[in-house]
């Protein structure tokens, strides 16, 4: 260490903060630590390590300075962000790049140099008089090669307790990898509050993700998505990363499927907001490894994933005990949960959006004092908890959790699922009929409707590869060309899957239940194991009646007749082909750099379609085929 590092950190951490730094030996790390002390100028500086005094020291604060409160039930605590601070900040969210560098036109870009610039002079004093919070975690597991540590500076006890509810402890990892630690780096400011607690300078809110120094830089807002650093924000780092390295960073879910016999199976699942990711996450009967991110690795010939975080930040609306019950119990059962931006009742209890029982006549929410039929300034009526109130909990305190989380060597996968909100086009649930068909049809090809109720203009079709678009920090093409290249040498590459739960008749009405996804589940584990049998269609490979028929009987207990399976399962080769027509303009002319073979692929599959088309029609029934 240096000498000016040793005598910054010595006089503004403190003897014991800096007796627990130095224990990690990593020049750079102190380096960091002692530039942004210095640039943030905290009253204060606390430095955790992974022990249980230190971390309730920070989630005690959090009741203290008024970040949060507390609830009825004991450990719940309940935040509020500001009423115009209630969700991603997409405008002012950035990634850094150097001059030259063009990651393509559906990522948003900034100067290096101008964003660094600007954001350190927002930086600049902006903790004085404050506490300044240092925080080590580990995305992945610890002790494992999917380990990334990383070290969180906040001056937020709310956000610094969030993240030892989402994130593995990483001090001791930190510890142990010592000068060899490739981390990444997280400065946070939720800088002047008013008298509620919450951000005053929203015109100052800026999240920068710069991916040469990995740093992720986010001011003046306290909303999770903004300021959890290590959550889409560090995952734009770790994206950047596995690409250059040969790994995949996914918007995935990690679900385990029971199978016959004892036998576990585990997938892997991508879905954008609304389309039913989170229900399929906490599938009734299954296990749960991870809701949100999934790192992929190359391990043996065959495919391995963990669950990025130990948490859930999960959208509460709608959060029912019929629909959601391993999310219904463990929110109400005693222990550490942070609600926010719900409704808090007198008696100290929440409610939200959908929560079982009538609403409130009033309480207290993110508008403040909250009544039914209260507006805001624009005229606009305030619902008793934002639509994007959240909770955020330890997957441990869920009764499906899977044994696996934590194991360093993360879980075989067998399939991958891709599904989007789709009312006319894509079956229920289909198999691709190989890796580069699956990763092109069905990963690179999703689109997601828009609902009226929630986001604007009804069936609005929103490109969204992967569904990982709005995180990528690489162009989209190259981002198609790693997913291609990483199934290339695989001895058993993992089956690719769509699913749609959302398919409708012509006039409207959705053909599934939300419960028929179990089946489609049991169906896929199945074939993993080549355990049932297929027919073949233009698109992929569709379930047999036979088989549908007897999970539907096994596992929810109900008829399913033949007529049903034809409604459901029909190809609809019209729809089929005008999403191909859609798919290949966007990568014409959205996408930069898009694989040849994404063109090919698209084009086998239009002359299936319309070879299908000229002996069967253009809507075509299973029992044709």
């Amino acid at each position: 260490m240096d000498k000016k590092t040793m005598n910054t950190l010595e006089t503004r951490l403190g003897e014991e903060g800096y007796r627990k730094l130095i224990r990690i030996d990593n020049p750079e790390l102190h380096q960091f630590i002692a530039r942004y002390v210095e640039l943030c100028n905290p009253g204060k500086v606390f430095v955790s390590t992974d022990s249980r005094d230190d971390i309730k020291y920070i989630r005690e604060l959090a009741i203290i300075n008024g970040e949060e409160s507390r609830l009825a039930i004991d450990g719940h605590t309940v935040h509020f962000d500001s009423y115009y601070d209630q969700g991603r900040d997409k405008e002012h969210t950035d990634i850094l790049v150097p001059k030259g560098l063009d990651l393509g036109p559906t990522i948003i870009t900034k100067d290096r140099d101008e964003g660094v610039k600007e954001v350190h002079e927002i930086l600049e004093n902006i903790m004085d008089g404050k506490e300044l919070y240092i925080c080590f975690f580990c995305l992945g597991p610890t002790r494992s090669e999917f380990s990334i540590p990383c070290v969180q500076l906040t001056d937020s006890s709310y956000v610094a307790h969030s993240e030892f509810l989402l994130y593995r402890p990483g001090y001791e990892e930190f510890v142990r990898q010592g000068s060899k630690a490739r981390f990444f780096k997280l400065v946070h400011s939720q800088g002047e509050l008013d008298e509620r607690k919450v951000c005053k300078n929203l015109d100052k809110r800026r999240i920068y993700i710069d991916t040469t120094d990995d740093i992720v830089y986010s001011t003046n807002t306290q909303y999770g998505g903004n300021t959890i650093g290590l959550k889409k924000l560090a995952m734009r780092l770790a994206i950047n990363r596995g690409s250059k390295e040969g790994w995949l960073t996914e918007h995935m879910l990690v679900l385990g499927i029971n199978g016959p016999k004892n036998r576990v199976t585990y997938f892997t699942g991508a879905f954008p907001s609304l389309c039913g990711k989170t229900s399929t996450a906490m599938l009734d009967g299954e296990r749960i490894v991870g809701d949100d991110i999934a790192y992929l690795r190359q391990k043996d010939g065959e495919v391995r994933a963990v669950n990025v975080e130990k948490g859930m930040f999960g959208i509460i609306m709608g959060v029912n005990s019929k629909d959601d019950p391993y999310q219904w119990n463990g929110l109400h059962s005693p222990g550490e949960i942070i609600f926010s931006n719900v409704l808090v009742t007198e008696d100290k209890h929440v409610h939200w959006i959908g929560k079982d029982g009538g609403v409130p006549s009033k309480g207290y929410n993110h508008s403040g004092e909250w009544f039914i039929g209260k507006k805001d300034e624009k005229g606009k009526e305030i619902q008793c908890s934002h639509p994007n109130a959240r909770f955020t909990i330890s997957l441990d305190a869920f009764e499906n959790l899977d044994p696996k989380i934590n194991d360093p060597s993360g879980v075989p996968v067998g399939g991958i699922v891709y599904g989007g909100r789709d009312s006319d086009t894509c079956v229920p649930v289909e198999e691709s009929f190989d890796w580069a068909h699956g990763i092109i049809t069905k990963g690179a090809s999703i689109e997601s409707e828009t609902t009226a109720a929630t986001l604007g203009k009804e069936g609005v079709r929103e490109f969204n590869p992967m569904s990982n678009l709005d995180f990528l920090s690489i162009p989209v093409g190259k981002y198609i060309q790693d997913n291609l290249d990483f199934g290339k040498d695989l001895k058993k590459p993992p089956i690719i899957f769509s699913v749609n739960y959302f398919i409708k008749d012509k006039e409207g009405n959705f053909l599934n239940e939300k419960t028929d996804k179990r089946v489609w589940y049991k169906w896929m584990e199945l074939r993993v194991h080549d355990e049932v049998g297929v027919i073949e269609t233009p698109t992929g490979k569709i379930p047999r009646y036979e088989d549908i028929k007897r999970l539907f009987k096994e596992i929810l207990k109900k008829d399913y007749t033949k007529e049903d399976y034809g409604k459901q399962f029909m190809i609809r080769i019209p729809e089929n082909l005008t999403k191909i027509d859609r798919i290949k303009e966007i990568c014409e002319t959205k996408v930069s750099d898009t694989p040849k073979k994404v063109f090919e692929v698209l084009e086998e599959q239009r002359q299936r379609l319309n070879k299908a088309r000229e002996r069967y029609g253009d809507y075509i029934t299973p029992d044709k085929l």
